[in-house]
């Protein structure tokens, strides 16, 4: 019995004396989220975040989130304000147990600050849609991404659509456009596009800008109303797009003649104008409406079944889905630098390999529950665009319905101009080409 008590001391004596061994839990993969819920935009900017949070909600909820690791985000305001968003970002680049896995800038202004920033913090930039179109050059811009496509993949796009309607390419000769633009660097960016493409086929062109936030077009749609023109291309956002439409109303405008881009194609955009909206054309990356398996998975795991309260947050409508869309790019972009690294957050670092390795399929796209909501896209080391595929649709007084195809966007006229823009950014910037 003595032996006993002695053996049972020294045992507990051993046990107080051994190091406690706690067991720390997996990291998460962090995704700062530069959004815009207030501000003169915000009409954009709250579908957009909620189809982002929503989805990462989705993995989370249903799935454990990716590969078993948990996501994680902080969303920063940013108001749509260049400053603001750059404040953002250098508030939020050092966030995260490995940091952040990639920013997603929300603005062409604030990515054009984050550039030369990305390859310092090791924090890859993907502008899905967006941005710098020359980042689509990898070998210049390794840390920046801007697929699925690009302004001028788009801007080729609407002149291919253009084509389409008019029986020919050829048809196009003599033809009187106009591009209405925000005046800032977004709006901007289809320009060198419109200004090749008229050499190419004939089309005269006329650049019509309107200054933040766009209230004010009255101006523009007199030019407009005398200048008698074929088709009108808006580049617009938030309340510009609105005000622009109930122009183009005022002077008659034929709305099937009038073509939004990707940016000017939401519900928000049309609604204010009412019947007037009617047959107003947009471009597009992504399927309208909450028809995909992706939605039903929403209200499911994230709404608990209430598809009011979805509808409320604004599923399916097209600034949501593109956020749905944005968030299976990142997440895919982690899943695939998961297949190299390991199940365990990814870095900056390792997400750009990610990122320039992606290849969502059809099948892979099959499998998230999207295989109609999105084109496949292939990524690659020196393709950062990843084929720029666009689609166009129309708004018939209650939703978007799809009225094309992929339409070309003449990567054969484009990626010589994206080389060429990356080239004189790297001459000016003192950058080496990678080799790839």
């Amino acid at each position: 019995m003595k032996f006993k008590r002695t053996l049972l001391a020294a045992v507990g004596a051993a046990v107080l004396a051994a190091p406690v061994l706690v067991s720390k839990a997996q990291a998460d993969q962090f995704f700062p989220l530069l959004v815009y819920r207030t501000g003169p935009y915000a009409v954009g900017g709250i579908p957009l975040a909620n189809g982002f949070t929503d989805y990462f909600k989705l993995l989370n909820a249903r799935d454990g989130g990716v590969n078993g690791v948990k996501l994680s985000y902080e969303e920063c305001e940013t108001k749509y304000n260049t400053k603001i968003g750059v404040e953002c970002y250098e508030k939020m680049k050092n966030k995260g147990e490995v940091g952040p896995s990639l920013i997603n800038p929300y603005s062409t202004g604030i990515t054009y600050q984050l550039i030369p920033k990305a390859p310092v913090d090791k924090v890859p930039i993907h502008s899905m849609g967006y941005g710098r179109t020359a980042a689509g050059d990898g070998r210049v811009f390794p840390w920046a991404f801007t697929f699925p496509t690009s302004y001028w993949s788009q801007a080729a796009a609407f002149i291919n659509y253009v084509g389409e309607l008019e029986g020919g390419m050829d048809k196009l000769k003599g033809k009187k456009l106009v591009l209405v633009y925000h005046n800032s660097a977004y709006g901007k960016e289809p320009i060198p596009t419109f200004n090749l493409l008229a050499k190419k086929y004939g089309y005269e062109i006329k650049m019509l800008a309107v200054d933040h936030p766009g209230q004010e077009q009255k101006a523009a749609w007199l030019q407009i109303r005398r200048y008698r023109p074929d088709y009108v291309f808006l580049t617009g956002w938030g309340v510009m797009n609105q005000v622009a439409i109930k122009e183009a109303a005022a002077i008659n405008f034929p709305m099937d003649h009038f073509i939004g881009n990707w940016w000017s194609a939401g519900e928000t955009d049309v609604r204010p104008a009412g019947k007037a909206a009617i047959g107003y054309k947009a471009a597009t990356f992504n399927q309208p409406g909450a028809k995909a398996g992706v939605h039903a998975d929403i209200i499911k795991h994230v709404y608990g079944g209430d598809a009011a309260a979805a509808k409320k947050a604004q599923i399916g409508e097209v600034l949501y889905n593109r956020g749905v869309m944005n968030a299976i790019y990142n997440t895919e972009s982690v899943r695939t630098a998961m297949g190299k690294y390991g199940n365990k957050a990814m870095s900056g670092e390792q997400v750009r390999w990610g990122m320039e390795n992606l290849d969502l399929t059809q099948a892979r796209l099959n499998e998230l529950g999207v295989g109609k909501f999105m084109a496949p896209t292939k990524v690659s080391c020196a393709d950062h665009e990843g084929g720029g595929k666009v689609m166009f649709q129309q708004w018939t007084g209650t939703e978007w319905k799809l009225i094309s195809g992929w339409i070309g966007t003449m990567q054969d006229v484009i990626r010589p101009m994206t080389e060429a823009a990356a080239a004189a950014y790297a001459k000016e910037n003192k950058i080496t080409l990678r080799s790839c």
